[in-house]
Order: structure tokens, then C-alpha cells, then sequence
């Protein structure tokens, strides 16, 4: 062969080993690329995964919540709460020697003298009140006979009263207790020979007259300024459905449907929330809601920056989290007029933000280019709770609110109709709204349950 043939086959050959060696280094870019997804996981602390999807519980340090330099346990100042004395027991029992316990005199005649004073509290043994109620006639000298009626509500011939209604409803919707669990509670501790059917009839019965009072709560909601919304799977005799709250400081929602979508949102506000600030996780869904204002929830915002800064060690990342706790902090200490006039502290967080989203970040950080783009496209939902003295920095609320099925889940199991997942959603959102008043739950339920809603 040649020298010229030979030195042009081998220029040939490096061509195409440098060809392959730049597709193979392609592809190793790709492949590093993908195992950083694997390296740094997505979990509660760095995006939207709930906690109960999470493959390991993730480490103390990647909590949202910062150290405070405090000691762990009880501040100092903090009220303690133990066991008191009253000054009125219910029943004292003196206990007076009668004898000498050194030689055996007879002590009988001689006075006592009080040395100390110890109380046991304890609660009798429950046992159910039957009430007998009977009628009677009178023929009047005209010749008509009036018969006097029984008390608004009797009509069985025997029947469980307004108190076991609301203990039903309790222990259903507060206590969590499965169908079974409640028979025996109410046969065991109450004595009270309730069957699974009678439970479920006593339940629909109380959620009946609750009805009005979920109503008032949906209508007090959509007048409000700052809402807070968020929605969950639930499993109903096996399918998945979806349970929704809208709540806020002082009150709570819950819907149940078929769809996660804007559907359900028109058919709980046909009109919108034209006079409120919406606080949500950033659910499509909830953009096509029309409203006063958009707020985005800042913990969410929080944990998916932190995901990008494990996956790049980004500095923009880190940037951001700052401007975004600098503004939750300014929100703990602004006065009723600056959130409506210009307030220097305000200017300079929103500035540093400006900055941050049109600032240019290395191309190879891809998730953080298109989270910073996201936010763009939403600037003026960031910060809003700073111009909104009720508007909140996060959606912690409505977490809180919807977590309850997931607890009622875990411990009764699925839901077997629709009708009984509508009768939880009713009366959960009575009862957490019960508790948001501080109020005694089983009395308000004791209440509600002795309404005439006939």
C-alpha cells in the first residue's frame, strides 16, 4: 500500500473514532445527567412528594425549619400545665384513725386534727339515660278531644337521642374510628347496643341537619379576602376521588368529587372568588379560578429551590431562598399601612427578586433555568402577601386542613360509597371549624345535632 493511501485511511479513521468519541461523550453527558436525578431524589423536604411517599425519612438538615439557638424542650417562660386541686371536690372521704396504732387505745372520742389532703380524680362508670315520654287526652266540655303530641323529633317508638348523634359524628369524624371499632365503643363504654347499620343511620341523620351550617361556612369562605386551597386522592370503594378545602384563619371546607380538575372548582364557586387573594401549591387547576390575586405558596417554592441546589450546588438557588425567607420575615413585622404604602425593607426584596429572575444561569443547570422562567411568568404572585395584610406566605393551612382524610384512611380504610365520603366532608368541615373557634368539639356537634331541621 502506498504511503498517501495509507496516511489517508488512517485521517479517516481518526475521523470517525473523534466522531464516536464526541457521540459517546454525548451520551455519557446524557447518562451523568439522568443519575443525578437518582443521586438527589425528590422528597418532602426538596418538592411537592408527600411525606408518606418518601423512600427514606429525609435527614434533620433539610427541613425548611432553620435553627432558632434555643434548647431543645420547654422555653424558659412557658407555662406549664400539671394536675391541680380543686377547692370543691365532689366527695371527701375522711380518713380518721380509730385506734392507736402503738399500744391499740380506743381514739374514737378524741377529736381529729387535719394533717394533709391528697384527691383522686376518676369518672363513673357511663351507663345510658332511657327517657319515657306519654301522651294524653282530654275531652273538653264542647265534646272535642285534644290529644297532646310527643316532642319534636319522636317518632320511632324508641330511638337514640341529639348526645349519641353527636358522639357518632365524633368519633366517625374527629376520632377516626372505623364503622366496627365504633359498635364496640359505643356497646363497651357507653352500653349502648348500637349496630353497624343504626351507626349509619345516626350519622346520616346528624349530617342532615349539619347541611346548613357547611353551607354558611362555603358562603362566609367566598367572602373572604385571603382563601387557602389545596386537594388530595382519596380511594371510594375503589376509584380514586378527590377531596378539596378552601379555608382560612377561621374557617374550613371540604368538597368531595369525582375530578382534580377546574370543574370542581365551578361547581363549588360557579362565580369564582372575585373578592379574594387565593393561596395554593400551584395546581394548574387553580390558575383558571378567577379571583382577586394569586399567591404561591412559599414552602413549595422553598423545597423545589432546595432540590436544585443539591442537584447543582447553584447559587442562584440559594439566592433565592434567601430573598424568599427575607420576605417571610418582613411579613411578621409589617404595620397595618405598609403593606399599602411604600416601605423601603419591601422595595429592596422585591428589587434583589427582579434581579434574580432575569439573572443568567449556566446552561447546564436546565431545571433551574426553566423554575426560574416558571417564576417569571408568575412574578407578581410571589410577593403578594406583602401588599395583603390576611394573605398568608404559605399554604400551610390548607395542608392542615386536607391531611385529615389521609389520617382517615390510614386508620378506617377506604371510603365505600360516595354518599359516605360526602357525609365525612360535611361534617370534618364543621368540626375543624368547631376547633378553629377553640371551641369543645363534642359540644358544638351536641349543639348542631339538636337542631329541628325538619
Amino acid at each position: 500500500m502506498k504511503q498517501s493511501q495509507l496516511i489517508k485511511k488512517l485521517l479517516h479513521r481518526i475521523d470517525n473514532l473523534e466522531a464516536e468519541v464526541m457521540e459517546l461523550r454525548k451520551e455519557n453527558a446524557c447518562l451523568r445527567s439522568e443519575l443525578e436525578k437518582y443521586k438527589h431524589p425528590k422528597n418532602s423536604s426538596n418538592s411537592h412528594v408527600p411525606p408518606s411517599k418518601d423512600e427514606n425519612r429525609a435527614l434533620r438538615n433539610q427541613s425548611l425549619r432553620e435553627k432558632s439557638g434555643k434548647k431543645v424542650g420547654g422555653q424558659l417562660g412557658h407555662e406549664g400545665k400539671t394536675l391541680k386541686m380543686v377547692d370543691n371536690p365532689d366527695d371527701i372521704q375522711k380518713e380518721i384513725p380509730e385506734y392507736c396504732s402503738h399500744c391499740g387505745k380506743d381514739l374514737i372520742e378524741i377529736e381529729g386534727v387535719f394533717v394533709e389532703r391528697k384527691q383522686l380524680i376518676d369518672i363513673p362508670i357511663i351507663k345510658p339515660i332511657y327517657k319515657e315520654y306519654q301522651i294524653y287526652s282530654k275531652t273538653c266540655c264542647c265534646g272535642h278531644t285534644t290529644v297532646s303530641k310527643f316532642p319534636h323529633g319522636m317518632k320511632a317508638p324508641i330511638q337514640y337521642g341529639a348526645n349519641v348523634e353527636a358522639m357518632v359524628s365524633y368519633l366517625h369524624s374527629r376520632q377516626y374510628l372505623p364503622f366496627q371499632r365504633m359498635e364496640e365503643f359505643m356497646n363497651d363504654v357507653f352500653g349502648l347496643p348500637i349496630s353497624e347499620g343504626g351507626l349509619h343511620c345516626l350519622l346520616g341523620r346528624f349530617t342532615d341537619k349539619a347541611r346548613y351550617i357547611y353551607q354558611e361556612i362555603k358562603n362566609r369562605i367566598e367572602k373572604s379576602e385571603s382563601i387557602g386551597t389545596d386537594e388530595t386522592g382519596a380511594k371510594v370503594n375503589g376509584k380514586k376521588h378527590w377531596y378539596w378545602t378552601w379555608q382560612t384563619e377561621h374557617l374550613t371546607y371540604i368538597y368531595h368529587s369525582l375530578n382534580r380538575g377546574i370543574k370542581t372548582i365551578h361547581e363549588v364557586f360557579e362565580n369564582g372568588l372575585p373578592n379574594s387573594v387565593l393561596q395554593h401549591d400551584r395546581w394548574a387547576s387553580h390558575y383558571h379560578c378567577f379571583a382577586k390575586g394569586h399567591q404561591l405558596c412559599s414552602s413549595h417554592l422553598l423545597r423545589d429551590l432546595n432540590y436544585i441546589e443539591e442537584l447543582y450546588e447553584n447559587e442562584w438557588a440559594i439566592n433565592m431562598k434567601t430573598v424568599l425567607k427575607q420576605g417571610i420575615e418582613l411579613k411578621k413585622h409589617l404595620l397595618p399601612n405598609q403593606y399599602t404604602q411604600p416601605f423601603e425593607p419591601k422595595i429592596q426584596i422585591e428589587n434583589d427578586l427582579d434581579k434574580l429572575l432575569i439573572q443568567q444561569i449556566d446552561l447546564s443547570c436546565k431545571k433551574a433555568i426553566t423554575f426560574q422562567k416558571y417564576l417569571k411568568n408568575h412574578r407578581y404572585n410571589i410577593l403578594l402577601y406583602l401588599y395583603y395584610p390576611k394573605v398568608p406566605p404559605d399554604n400551610n393551612g390548607s395542608e392542615r386542613s386536607i391531611r385529615n382524610v389521609k389520617v382517615k384512611q390510614k386508620i378506617s380504610g377506604q371510603f365505600k360509597s360516595d354518599k359516605g365520603a360526602e357525609i365525612y366532608a360535611i361534617n370534618r368541615s364543621v368540626i375543624d371549624t368547631i376547633i378553629k373557634s377553640k371551641q369543645n368539639v363534642l359540644n358544638g356537634l351536641i349543639a348542631i345535632a339538636n337542631f329541628h331541621c325538619d
